[in-house]
């Protein structure tokens, strides 16, 4: 029963996930701005759940501050960059090539640790990446598919550094703790983008940012760490790999989008790459 619960935990996570692209076309602000109230509300958020958890060690662990402060900027950067994918092109277009990244993955996670580069992942990676080259219909920068690829690739390029420091501060720390701190000093780096950007504050803006913030990124963050305390990491990282498939789904129901037949076709190939090298991890840990 608790298996299933925890399944159920991570799929409605990943869910929410998917869900964060819509913002990205129903706030018509700066993508800054956008990422600006997202953390700002989920760091509010976490704050609240780490105290009601009654935790006593310190939020801001000293021996990891400068990593932690590292993980701000880069998530800033990530967020930023997915949110401008998407209001450039699609929500389908941010999403696909945003989720190319065990591409970089691959290629990176052995300068950071001990793991050896497998070969198999290589060729997955590359198919992923072919995947990514066929949804673009032009390489021409006036092209907004291309540009906008351009922009979710460098998004995943991103959330790969994002996942590798993550995994190493795991070993360490909490996941709450991490995404905590990660939120926090993204806020602190964002914030002083208000004195340069303005914006419309309306109460619907400000609504959208909340509702992202805490359902889209602390909920959702929150259950899927949950869900994880009985789901093996494996099967949650398969699960993973439907967050676009969610999120065209969304763009469908609710901003009438209609994926082209080659965002379809490369949609498939990129997502088929992730699932395969998800079961080559899988594999390998058996």
């Amino acid at each position: 029963m608790n298996d299933r619960v925890s399944l159920y935990e991570i799929h409605l996570a990943v869910l929410l996930f998917g869900a964060a692209g819509l913002f990205g076309k129903w706030l018509s602000i700066s993508p800054f701005i956008i990422v600006l109230g997202r953390v700002f509300f989920a760091t509010f958020s976490l704050a609240i759940l780490l105290w009601i958890s009654g935790r006593k060690k310190p939020l801001f662990p000293r021996e990891d501050i400068l990593y932690f402060i590292l993980l701000g900027f880069i998530l800033s950067v990530h967020w930023v960059s997915f949110f401008k994918s998407i209001q450039i092109s699609t929500v389908a277009v941010g999403l696909l090539s945003f989720s190319a990244y065990p591409v970089f993955t691959t290629f990176l996670e052995p300068l950071f640790t001990k793991e050896r580069i497998v070969k198999l992942n290589i060729f997955l990676s590359l198919f992923c990446l072919f995947g990514v080259f066929l949804i673009i219909p032009k390489f021409d920068l006036q092209n907004s598919t291309y540009t906008g690829v351009l922009w979710g690739v460098f998004s995943g390029f991103t959330f790969s550094l994002l996942t590798i420091i993550n995994r190493k501060l795991a070993q360490k720390h909490s996941s709450i703790v991490i995404a905590f701190n990660q939120n926090f000093f993204s806020t602190l780096f964002l914030i002083p983008l208000l004195f340069f950007i303005s914006f419309p504050l309306t109460s619907k803006n400000l609504l959208l940012l909340l509702i992202l913030g805490v359902a889209c990124t602390a909920l959702s963050h929150t259950l899927f760490i949950k869900g994880m305390k009985n789901i093996k990491a494996q099967t949650a990282s398969l699960i993973h790999t439907l967050e676009p498939v969610y999120g065209i789904i969304f763009a469908f129901l609710f901003l009438k989008e209609t994926p082209s037949n080659r965002t379809l076709l490369g949609g498939m190939v990129v997502l088929l790459g992730q699932v395969l090298i998800a079961y080559t991890f899988i594999k390998r840990k058996k």
